[in-house]
């Protein structure tokens, strides 16, 4: 930047000092200013908004309708009067208050232990020096490139021998683990735990435990808040292995309840979409509830990394 000096003469002349130019409004937002989305950006939003809700508001019209309809060509492509019917049919022919409890039950159990697990593991693969490290991790990774199919029937074989057809408990200990889990906190915590400070609680005389309690639970909030809910998901959803060690009169979960719907010579595909949309609600429930959470836990470790 340059000044311009004036001169006393030309002050009490009353002279015009020039002044400095302004910089424009479009060079200072290119130096560093915010980024503005342009139509094109909405555009492709609502597209996608739109294709991602579609499966939704369809389970909800195709349970507000009755099978004749929904057979007919063209489809329905609004709600019908047989809604709330559909859904009252659904949730006491399905049992879905039992099976509601044993799910959540199932994912909340599931989804505890598995971030506990997974953080303590990821936690000594990042930060830990140990002999066969490497090769361990490996391992873990390895594991998740078996098809979950073909331990169906070591699993079940064990599940006979234990006593544990038709109960929960089957269903559960499976799932207390995730390899996936491992890995996702071991990356997380790479980046977003300095090894400054698990040295700094070393030196003040911490024990192992009480590093992992108050130094990596607290650093690893962000993560294990994402993967508390990826997993809770998962194990809601899964219907592979609870399909194959409980039934529907017994201790069913929501996928299995759901399955024991709309059965006869005709498939009541109506019936079928009340016990999916009912099967879903919970869902979108804990996401709206804790959607900002998550997201703002998501940013939070995006800004540490």
């Amino acid at each position: 930047m340059t000044r311009t000096l004036t001169k006393p003469e030309d002050a009490r002349r009353g002279d015009a000092v020039p002044r400095p130019r302004r910089v424009g409004r479009s060079k200072a937002s290119r130096a560093g200013g915010q980024l503005h989305a342009g139509p094109l950006t909405y555009v492709v939003l609502v597209l996608f908004a739109v294709g991602s809700l579609f499966p939704l508001v369809w389970s909800a019209i195709a349970a507000s309708r009755d099978n004749n309809r929904l057979a007919q060509t063209p489809p329905p492509f609004w709600f019908g009067a047989n809604l709330f019917h559909n859904l009252k049919i659904a949730w006491s022919d399905a049992n879905l208050g039992e099976a509601f409890f044993n799910t959540t039950v199932v994912a909340g159990i599931s989804a505890v232990t598995i971030v506990f697990l997974s953080t303590i593991a990821g936690f000594a693969f990042a930060k830990l020096r140990f002999r066969g490290r490497g090769a361990l991790m490996l391992i873990v990774i390895g594991t998740m490139m078996v098809p979950p199919q073909l331990s169906v029937i070591p699993l079940y074989m064990m599940v006979a021998k234990l006593d544990w057809s038709d109960q929960l408990q089957a269903v559960i200990l499976p799932s207390l683990v995730s390899a996936f889990g491992v890995f996702f906190m071991r990356q997380y915590l790479i980046q977003a735990l300095p090894d400054e400070i698990i040295e700094a609680a070393r030196v003040d005389g911490a024990s192992s435990w009480r590093v992992v309690w108050h130094v990596v639970f607290p650093a690893a909030r962000p993560a294990m808040a994402v993967l508390g809910m990826l997993m809770f998901v998962q194990t809601w959803n899964d219907f592979l292995w609870p399909f194959l060690v409980l039934t529907q009169n017994g201790n069913p979960t929501v996928q299995v309840a759901v399955a024991g719907l709309g059965r006869g010579y005709t498939p009541d595909q109506s019936l079928i979409m009340a016990g999916a949309l009912l099967g879903t609600l919970p869902l979108l429930l804990v996401f709206a509830i804790f959607g900002k959470q998550i997201v703002g836990g998501i940013m939070q470790g995006a800004v540490k990394g």
